[in-house]
């Protein structure tokens, strides 16, 4: 038996890392926030784009490599970044990023990581992105910028859609915080999982490491709940032309979906946009991710655009990519695959996506990832109005 007919899907992972790491990790992992309307909205709205399927078109192959940013890519689609990553396994953050690095396509290091940028050096290859959550000290923030870049990160990933901290009641139903309080429950979970244990216990105890790096220069440290908070910012429209001022690489901003955001980041000379909902992490009652999609490509017809939230599989990477994304980011499934698997878990999800991909372009008979917007039943599908 082959981890193909073991695993063939996403869900599979899923359903796999949740036997394998404790009660209180799998909720940090998969839970989003209120009463995750949200996050079943934006698997829900990626069933309404179709494609029309085609016959008798002969022999084909059938291309996913893209140039995105200057840089060409043999897969349109890369990891997400994901705070606290290492709690989902020992060392998830260096499996992930070398898995990426092997495979030619993007990981992307949040500042909120169990690492430091130095710590992945040697893994990320030519593949590094970094996800700043912006500092509201402007040294902090050149420092860490600076560190970023020397450790090869080249691509910047700025996201604004978390001015506070959201509830994410699953997560305080398992008596998850950041930094983990050890509850007697969360020790009998962990006494269940002894594989997440023991090699937890051998990487060290998962904490906020490039954020504890300059909260502790700070008078505030002892009195906040962890230092992420110590160090976190809330951002302005002036903090864009802030980080443009000392980034020299490519910038992103992630979270944005609303049209008139995206043209003004573009005027402030960003180099791209992020279209994502932090997959109904921080706020239950928004659009699906999907439907913000077609309005921002419409309205910026030639800026590079990155799509993330609600992705399951290669057929949503595909209906991203036909409604105008450039390039698809996953996170969660990235996360259950290394709880699953290990090491063997990320290169499995990646072809479980470039298998299901070329699958369903021989069904509706896309030779390349242009042929798609082409194939799809309806070019707007949301027209009708936002998915329930």
């Amino acid at each position: 038996m082959t981890l193909d007919t073991r695993f063939p899907a996403v869900s599979d992972l899923r359903a796999r890392a949740r036997r394998r790491v404790p009660h209180f990790v799998f909720e940090y992992l998969d839970s989003a926030t209120g009463v995750e309307d949200q996050h079943r909205r934006n698997q829900a709205a990626f069933k309404r784009v179709r494609f029309w399927p085609t016959v008798l078109e002969g022999a084909m192959t059938h291309d996913l490599s893209t140039s995105f940013l200057g840089r060409d890519y043999p897969l349109p689609f890369g990891c997400a970044p994901v705070g606290m990553s290492g709690i989902m396994w020992p060392r998830a953050e260096k499996i992930l990023s070398a898995a990426c690095a092997e495979a030619g396509i993007p990981y992307c290091m949040s500042t909120v990581a169990t690492v430091v940028p130095e710590q992945l050096a040697p893994t990320i290859g030519n593949q590094g992105w970094f996800q700043l959550y912006m500092p509201k000290n402007p040294e902090f923030r050149g420092d860490m910028l600076r560190r970023a870049k020397d450790a090869g990160f080249h691509t910047l990933i700025v996201t604004v859609d978390v001015p506070n901290d959201s509830r994410r009641e699953r997560q305080r139903r398992a008596n998850l915080t950041i930094p983990p309080k050890v509850s007697p429950r969360m020790l009998w979970s962990m006494a269940m999982h002894p594989s997440w244990t023991v090699g937890t216990l051998k990487e060290g105890i998962p904490s906020l490491k490039l954020c504890e790096d300059y909260a502790a220069q700070s008078e505030d440290y002892s009195s906040v709940a962890h230092a992420g908070h110590v160090i976190r910012g809330q951002p302005a429209w002036e903090s864009i032309d802030e980080i443009r001022a000392i980034w020299d690489g490519p910038i992103l901003v992630k979270g944005i979906q609303r049209p008139a955001d995206a043209i003004r980041l573009v005027a402030q000379g960003v180099d791209g946009i992020w279209v994502s909902n932090h997959t109904g992490r921080q706020f239950d009652g928004g659009p699906a991710s999907i439907e913000c999609l077609p309005a921002i490509r419409a309205a910026l017809p030639d800026i590079p655009i990155v799509f993330d939230s609600g992705v399951t599989g290669g057929l949503d990477i595909l209906r991203a990519l036909a409604l105008g994304a450039d390039f698809v980011m996953l996170g969660r499934a990235f996360h259950y695959s290394v709880g699953a698997l290990g090491e063997a878990g990320p290169p499995h999800l990646i072809h479980i996506l470039s298998d299901d991909m070329r699958s369903c372009m021989a069904q509706i008979g896309a030779r390349d990832l242009s042929d798609l917007s082409a194939r799809l039943v309806d070019p707007d599908p949301f027209a009708t109005g936002p998915t329930p």
